[in-house]
């Protein structure tokens, strides 16, 4: 993928977007220039799922980046994301929520954070099941925590071909999203994210309600890895 391709296709994106869903730029495992032209496009935020990446491109790029981290997050690993990240994706334990709120209160932070949430088929995706996530707000421990603030859920859609499975599964991360901002958030404006929708089925999950979409492929085409 030329620089050139990747500032047409961020183009592209944010004018079929609708304006209420916002586009994470994928970036993982790809080079600064390739950062920069889709930087030099319009795009602010960027997904990283690398712990090591984080840092050194955070000191390489435009201080208005917004850095979203995206990927599964060991707890050992907390500590060298916090002062960099705007939002975390892929809060799926208490451990994980209780540990980040650690590291951010010593550095005396708040963190914006997504409940991630597990509706694929597949058993390799992490996340809270439905029920345990309502269970883990029920309880009230989500209220004790002064240096995270959730701000909505995440998930991912079985990789299939069977469209009809795909958005019940987008469907039913929305149907948690209104049933949390509608009982427990609903004084909270700022929890009004639901990150859902990929390169492959990103147009599926805005009809289904995605209000944040990460998208890499179709950016920056294959990753180096």
């Amino acid at each position: 993928m030329t620089l050139e391709q990747i500032k047409e296709n961020i183009t592209k994106l944010h004018n079929e977007l609708p304006d209420c869903v916002k586009l994470v730029a994928v970036s993982k495992f790809h080079p600064l220039e390739a950062l920069q032209a889709a930087y030099d496009a319009g795009q602010r935020i960027f997904g990283e799922s690398r712990a090591q990446e984080i840092g050194p491109k955070h000191a390489a790029m435009p201080g208005d980046v917004q850095w979203h981290f995206i990927g599964h997050l060991q707890s050992n690993k907390v500590r060298q994301i916090v002062p960099y990240v705007s939002l975390i994706h892929s809060i799926d334990s208490e451990r994980l929520l209780r540990c980040v709120d650690g590291e951010a209160g010593r550095i005396g932070r708040v963190v914006d954070v997504l409940l991630q949430l597990h509706v694929a088929q597949e058993e390799t995706k992490y996340g809270f099941t439905l029920d345990e996530c309502r269970a883990l707000v029920d309880s009230g421990t989500v209220d004790g925590l002064a240096n995270v603030r959730i701000c909505g859920v995440m998930g991912m859609a079985t990789n299939t071909d069977d469209e009809s499975e795909i958005r019940r599964e987008f469907r039913a991360i929305r149907n948690t999203f209104d049933s949390l901002k509608a009982s427990h958030f609903a004084e909270c404006p700022y929890f009004d994210t639901v990150s859902m929708g990929m390169s492959h089925d990103y147009r599926m999950a805005v009809d289904e309600g995605s209000t944040m979409v990460r998208i890499g492929t179709t950016i920056f085409g294959e990753r180096e890895y």
